[in-house]
């Protein structure tokens, strides 16, 4: 029954009530047929009892004086009276079974055994309509005062029964075959009415393109029924699905502010200590303008301090700046991460650890603005879970056509939250660590994988991007 899977419902339901109406109509008409025939042997049943108790009584007498000549004068005037009935041939046996006399001699001679003529014969009790001739044979015995005194055989035309019979068939085979069409039809349209529910939350299943969409409320049959609530369900789970990725949507959001108020943070004290120095050279030099050696010095220290803040405050904006065009990742974006991260690794005295491939990185066609976001995200994340002079470390290269970037750190293992933000997409439980949904986001759209590994007292989380990832993006 494999070939009916393909088969939609909405045609195998009207094709299986065709076939139960096929069945039904087979078995109605074999009761039909049967009844007719059951009629038809008691009519030549009783036609054929008629013929042979009038012939017993008007044949007795003369058969019991084998008044040969009487006997067929009767039968001849018997055929004759019965012109275009059913009798084709009677012919009467005495005791013996010798033919005293026939409607036919030529073909039952006198004196010949009537066996052979009821050679296929049966009693009045068996006579039947078959439908294999148009005519049956009968061998019944011919009583006269109670005595059996001979025999009669008699042949009977039932070629109208059978004619009958043929008709009465045609028309149950006309009738059924209208009837199951109407019904068919009427069912099949029936039952696409009944299942267009059930038919718009498969299309409405299948055909969501990443986003489903409730059923209109014009589409759901009213009541309580099965595919009613079958169809309102279904919206509250498009409701629930649509609720559950905007809450992770403001959550990825809010993950991200904290992120970058954290950074921020650090960022704030990396520009303050050098401000404060920048402030004595300026106050040095207005108190020894005369003295330009200290000038000089003086304005070497404002031109380094300056550098740092113009590097710090453009690496800063290129991390959260939404450029217009996807820009490749390059070198310096790895350059620029390990700045913003620094102020924190100070501030922990962590040992951070920093293995980039330039000839990897470059080789790579990956946009710069997400690589950056799950950089920093799990380097801050590191930092916090390395704690006080721990080490975190960060390796970005490139192996088999794939960009792995794997941090690093010594902290304890991650608990299951940020396991559950960072490696699965289900509901997010209440925990975890900042902007890990994000990480796992990103990845995702990238087309690439996570791997976590916690062993030997360190962690290691590896993030695996395609390194062409135009092709990918035209794949998806």
């Amino acid at each position: 029954m494999k070939w009916l899977a393909p088969i939609p419902l909405s045609i195998k339901l009207p094709l299986l009530a065709a076939a139960m109406m096929v069945l039904v109509g087979t078995v109605a008409s074999q009761q039909v047929l049967r009844s007719l025939a059951q009629v038809q042997d008691a009519r030549i049943q009783e036609l054929a009892r008629m013929h042979v108790e009038g012939l017993s009584v008007a044949l007795g007498p003369l058969v019991l004086r084998h008044d040969i000549w009487e006997v067929y004068d009767t039968l001849d005037r018997a055929a004759q009276a019965g012109e275009g009935r059913r009798m084709v041939l009677t012919a009467v046996a005495d005791e013996r079974g010798r033919v005293l006399a026939a409607t036919d001699p030529r073909r039952v001679p006198m004196d010949s055994d009537i066996a052979a003529l009821a050679g296929d014969a049966v009693a009045l009790d068996n006579l039947s309509v078959d439908g294999a001739s148009p005519v049956v044979s009968l061998l019944a015995p011919l009583t006269y005062q109670g005595r059996t005194v001979g025999q009669i055989a008699t042949e009977l035309d039932v070629s109208d029964l059978l004619s009958e019979r043929r008709q009465a068939l045609l028309f149950l085979i006309m009738g059924n075959a209208i009837a199951i069409g109407l019904l068919s039809t009427v069912g099949f349209l029936a039952i696409r009415w009944m299942l267009k529910p059930v038919t718009t939350l498969a299309r409405q299943m299948t055909e969501t393109q990443g986003e489903p969409h409730p059923i209109p409320a014009s589409d759901i049959p009213q009541g309580d029924g099965e595919i009613s609530r079958l169809a309102r369900t279904y919206n509250s789970m498009v409701g629930a699905v649509a609720a559950k990725a905007e809450a992770e949507r403001r959550l990825a959001e809010r993950e991200r502010f904290v992120a970058l108020g954290r950074l921020s943070s650090s960022l704030a004290h990396e520009i303050n200590n050098p401000l404060g120095g920048l402030l004595n050279a300026t106050d040095t030099i207005r108190s020894f303008a005369d003295r330009p050696e200290v000038v000089r010095q003086s304005a070497d220290l404002l031109d380094r301090g300056l550098r740092h803040l113009r590097d710090v405050t453009r690496a800063t904006l290129d991390q959260n700046r939404m450029d217009p065009e996807t820009r490749m990742l390059t070198p310096d974006d790895f350059e620029d991460i390990k700045l913003l991260i620094q102020p924190e690794v100070s501030r922990l005295a962590l040992d951070l650890e920093w293995s980039v491939d330039p000839s990897a990185v470059t080789g790579c066609c990956v946009p710069a603005g997400p690589v950056r976001q799950i950089a920093l995200n799990l380097l801050l994340n590191a930092c916090a879970a390395a704690g006080q002079s721990g080490r975190v470390g960060l390796i970005a290269c490139a192996k088999g056509g794939t960009l792995i970037l794997q941090v690093t750190n010594t902290g304890p293992a991650m608990p299951k939250p940020a396991l559950d933000r960072l490696l699965d997409d289900g509901p997010l439980s209440p925990g975890g660590g900042v902007g890990l949904r994000l990480v796992r986001d990103l990845a995702r759209n990238l087309g690439g994988a996570i791997n976590h590994v916690h062993e030997n007292g360190e962690t290691r989380i590896a993030v695996s991007l395609p390194t062409s990832w135009e092709a990918h993006d035209a794949e998806g």
